[in-house]
C-alpha cells in the first residue's frame, strides 16, 4: 500500500529547526488518562549507594487478566513530563484508546549515576531492571510474558543504554527506541558496528532517530562525531538484515524531533507480526 506524505519545505538552516507535534502528542477529548504511581528504590545491590525514583504508568484499559505490554524509559522524569518533547503518557493514552497500540504499562526510571549507568557496556543496568525494578512493578500489576512486547527506550546516552540492554539480553527486551543515541561516549568507543557485523542476528526490532547537526557532526574522528556513529550503527544493522528503521532529521542534539516521531515509532515497533517489512 502506498502512503502519501504531504509536502513539507526543506529547512535551509539545519541547526535552528523545531518540529511541531501532531495530534497523537496532544490531549484529545474523550480519551481516558492512565494513572501514574511513583515508587522509590534505595536499596540496590547492583548499584550500591544509589537512590532513585521511578514511575509506573498504567493505562485506563488495564485488565489484570489480559496482561499488557511493557515499555521501559530511561531518564524517567523527563519522559514523564507532559510539557516536554516526548509526552509519553499523552501518546500512550491516545494510541491505546484508538487501538493503535495494545494496552501498555510504562516504567519511567530515573538514573542513580547517569553516565556511569547509561554509557557502560555491561549487563549491570539490564540486571538492575530485571532483578530490582521490574519485580517491584510486577508485584502490583501484571505484565505479559511475551518478550516481543517488551520495549526499552532512551534519549542521548539513555539511547545507548536501551540498545545495550536489548543487545545483551534479547531474551528480555526485543523492541528498542534510540533517540539521538551517543554511542561514542561509551568507554572505549562505540563497539556496535563491529559487534553487529560479527554476531549472529538477534531477535530485535530497533527504531533509531538522529539529527543532522548532532554533536561533532562535521568532526573527522568517529569518537567525536555522534551523527557518523549513528550512521555506522544503522549501516551495520542494514547489512545484517535487522528489522530496523532510521529516521534522520534536522536540528541539533535535542529530544524535539524524536518526541514528534514517538507515536509513529511505537506504532512501527509494536506492529503486528504479519505486517511485512518494506
Amino acid at each position: 500500500m502506498t502512503t502519501d506524505i504531504p509536502f513539507t519545505p526543506l529547512a535551509l538552516d539545519q541547526s535552528d529547526v523545531r518540529y511541531v507535534h501532531g495530534p497523537d502528542s496532544t490531549r484529545q477529548d474523550g480519551v481516558p488518562s492512565g494513572t501514574v504511581t511513583m515508587l522509590e528504590w534505595n536499596t540496590s545491590s547492583i548499584y550500591p549507594g544509589t537512590s532513585r525514583r521511578f514511575w509506573v504508568y498504567v493505562p485506563a484499559q488495564y485488565d489484570a487478566g489480559d496482561p499488557p505490554s511493557l515499555l521501559v524509559l530511561q531518564d524517567g522524569e523527563g519522559f514523564l513530563d507532559p510539557e516536554d518533547d516526548v509526552r509519553v503518557t499523552i501518546v500512550l493514552d491516545n494510541l491505546i484508546h484508538r487501538g493503535d497500540l495494545p494496552a501498555t504499562i510504562a516504567v519511567f526510571v530515573d538514573p542513580g549515576n547517569r553516565n556511569a549507568e547509561y554509557d557502560a557496556f555491561d549487563d549491570r543496568y539490564v540486571r538492575f531492571l530485571t532483578e530490582e525494578v521490574l519485580p517491584e512493578v510486577r508485584q502490583r500489576w501484571t505484565i505479559t510474558d511475551d518478550h516481543d512486547r517488551w520495549a526499552i527506550c532512551g534519549f542521548s546516552c539513555g539511547g545507548n543504554c536501551a540498545f545495550t540492554a536489548a543487545w545483551l539480553r534479547p531474551d528480555i527486551f526485543r523492541r528498542v527506541v534510540c533517540l539521538s543515541p551517543t554511542f561514542p561516549q561509551m568507554p572505549g568507543g562505540n563497539p556496535y558496528p563491529e559487534l553487529i557485523a560479527q554476531t549472529p542476528a538477534k531477535p530485535l526490532r530497533i527504531f533509531m532517530q538522529a539529527p543532522h547537526r548532532d554533536l561533532g557532526w562535521n568532526e573527522p574522528a568517529p569518537e567525536y562525531n555522534w551523527l557518523a556513529d549513528n550512521l555506522r550503527v544503522a549501516a551495520a544493522l542494514a547489512e545484517a538484515a535487522y528489522d530496523f528503521r532510521l529516521v534522520l532529521g534536522d536540528g541539533e542534539h535535542s529530544s524535539n524531533h524524536g518526541g514528534v516521531l514517538f507515536p509513529d515509532a511505537l506504532r512501527w515497533l509494536f506492529r503486528a507480526p504479519e505486517a511485512q517489512r518494506t
